[in-house]
């Protein structure tokens, strides 16, 4: 109840609606309880002295009450729709506005189906019980109390049977709540999974068809289906008993008044109209009782979607600027003093230990180790995608915990490992680098990439669609793209991890040789071919999170073991532009 409470804030200006409809609902409720004593005396006085005038007039008034009652009920709708999802878009606008507030860090804390859980299936949720539990959460209660006090005043001795028989209703309703309500964060979590599978299955298609593991991908996809309708059937085979119980209980009250009426009218201690008005107040009554137990049931659902989304906007950001923070970096140099780095704190071994070393501004660095050797983490720790557990990480001789962070990144070029392009045309694309290029500078920068060559070809150029995440071009002219991005920026440091492992040799030389003429840019290159990194100022050897040497390509190839075995593996398998010392692929 907290969790939805504490959401109550994001309903912003919505806040009118709310109060509106249920003054609306009052209002709408007020006039349905008139209805009873109209049809009792238009019963007992107009048909029992057989005046038509009286009836006209009583008939007259009921359908008044039923059209304000009609008018008040559709205007309600309007209000409640407009504030159940108004509200809704603020607290997926702030989930989402809180997301990219988060650092990798925070992002691991979560899974990416829950997180599209939490903000569509969720927000969902909540917006229906506002939808279709607002209106019977104030209409129930207030027409439960109206209708007690209208019954009480009609005839004490009926309305006891109902004071009898209510409790009852009360007992079942509050132990089919009482069940469910831990069920539906299983539900949720089950819902997750699906989402995990989906996502999963549909950004891997072209591999699943490519291994033909169709079959296998059905199974698992059948696996969390059956796991979601078996807690979904587990959960609401306690929700259905709502209904039965309350008709049940309703239909024995009813039974009781019309046994214990019948004999009180035949002795004259009750009139027709009377009971039957009477009956209207008991079947408002215990309409309103089962509105109540609906609401329960709405909310017992909306607690779990509640806290889940309470969990993402809570999530305490494990990154942030400084107040106050440095707003230039001076200079692309970069120091690494004594930092080890693990990804989660309670993790008994780091996946960076003592880490030292420095370079200079616009020197090219290359990051070379086996698969696991932390090279990717290392250079993470220089943009403060993650925050070193020990140690200092300097940029431009400061801190980099004493930048402002947006500034710190913007001077950090890093085209990641996994290439990321978006939906849309190569243009907005490419303008991620920098919104304000033009034509030309756009085009320079694809130059250097080496991306221009096949742009050329295409029939649009910068406005050919890429398709969602660039389906539409090879892995290699994706890495082109992602580098002439990260080049438009202008940054002071430029990182590629592995960013030319789907180019042939000789467009990778061509990159690096347009990337030596950016003299005043540090560079860092990780890579797995160390023509890649062959005529770096220094390389960096990593073995299993620590740095096992540092050296120019010479040095290492006579002293170090590491880089000897890499280089003599490469060589016999072809690769002969190892040996050159420009780095460029020999005939």
């Amino acid at each position: 109840m907290r969790d939805l409470k504490c959401l109550l804030h994001y309903l912003g200006p919505y806040w009118k609606d709310m109060v509106i409809g249920a003054l609306l609902i009052v209002i709408e409720t007020g006039f349905e309880l008139v209805i009873p004593i109209l049809m009792s005396d238009l019963i007992d006085v107009g048909i029992a002295n057989h005046d038509m005038t009286y009836i006209l007039h009583k008939g007259i008034y009921m359908g008044i009450c039923a059209l304000l009652s009609l008018a008040t009920g559709l205007l309600y709708a309007r209000f409640a729709a407009r504030a159940a999802y108004g509200w809704g878009a603020r607290i997926r606008q702030a989930q989402y506005e809180k997301v990219q507030d988060y650092s990798f860090s925070n992002l691991d804390h979560f899974e990416t189906s829950s997180l599209v859980t939490r903000m569509t299936t969720d927000v969902t949720v909540i917006q229906n019980a506002v939808c279709g539990g607002f209106r019977p959460m104030v209409r129930g209660p207030v027409m439960l109390v109206l209708g007690v006090i209208l019954s009480f005043w009609m005839n004490p001795s009926l309305a006891l049977i109902f004071l009898l028989c209510a409790p009852i209703l009360g007992v079942i309703l509050f132990y089919i709540v009482h069940k469910i309500s831990p069920k539906y964060h299983i539900l949720q979590k089950a819902v997750d999974k699906l989402n995990g599978v989906v996502q999963e299955v549909l950004t891997a298609i072209r591999a699943v068809k490519a291994f033909v593991r169709r079959e296998y991908e059905e199974e698992k996809f059948e696996e969390v289906n059956k796991t979601l309708m078996d807690n979904s059937q587990n959960t609401f085979k306690y929700a259905v008993l709502n209904l039965p119980a309350f008709q049940l209980i309703l239909y024995i009250t009813v039974i009781l008044i019309m046994w214990f009426g019948g004999n009180m009218i035949l002795n004259s201690s009750l009139q027709v109209g009377d009971l039957t008005g009477f009956l209207s107040y008991v079947f408002q009554i215990m309409n309103s009782m089962m509105m109540i137990s609906n609401v329960f049931l709405l909310l017992t659902r909306s607690f779990a979607s509640a806290h889940r989304i309470k969990e993402v906007l809570d999530e305490e950001i494990i990154l942030t600027s400084p107040e106050n923070g440095i707003k230039e970096v001076t200079d692309g140099s970069i120091s690494f003093e004594n930092v080890s780095f693990k990804y989660n704190l309670g993790a008994k071994e780091y996946a960076l230990s003592n880490v030292n070393f420095n370079i200079k501004a616009g020197e090219t660095i290359g990051i070379l180790g086996s698969t696991g050797s932390a090279k990717s983490t290392l250079v993470q720790l220089i943009p403060r995608l993650y925050d070193a557990t020990k140690g200092i990480v300097k940029v431009g001789g400061r801190d980099v915990r004493e930048y402002d962070l947006c500034i710190l990144r913007d001077a950090v070029g890093i085209v990641l490992q996994k290439n990321v392009l978006f939906s849309g045309t190569v243009r907005e694309n490419l303008l991620w680098g920098n919104q304000q290029a033009d034509d030309e500078t756009i085009w320079r920068a694809c130059r250097a990439a080496q991306a221009d060559e096949f742009l050329k070809r295409m029939p649009k150029g910068l406005d050919t669609d890429l398709g969602q995440g660039g389906v539409n071009i090879s892995g290699g002219q994706k890495q082109r793209l992602c580098i002439a991005r990260t080049l438009l920026k202008n940054p002071k440091i430029l990182i590629f991890d592995d960013s030319t492992s789907a180019v042939d040799t000789a467009t990778e030389s061509d990159i690096r040789s347009a990337l030596a003429n950016l003299t005043d840019v540090t560079k860092i290159i990780i890579a797995q071919r160390i023509t890649s990194v062959i005529s770096a100022d220094q390389i960096i050897v990593m073995d299993d999170g620590n740095i096992h040497a540092i050296g120019t390509h010479a040095q290492l190839l006579e002293n170090d073991p590491i880089y000897q075995e890499i280089y003599t593996s490469q060589m016999k398998r072809g690769d002969t532009s190892a040996s050159s010392p420009t780095g460029c692929k020999e005939a």
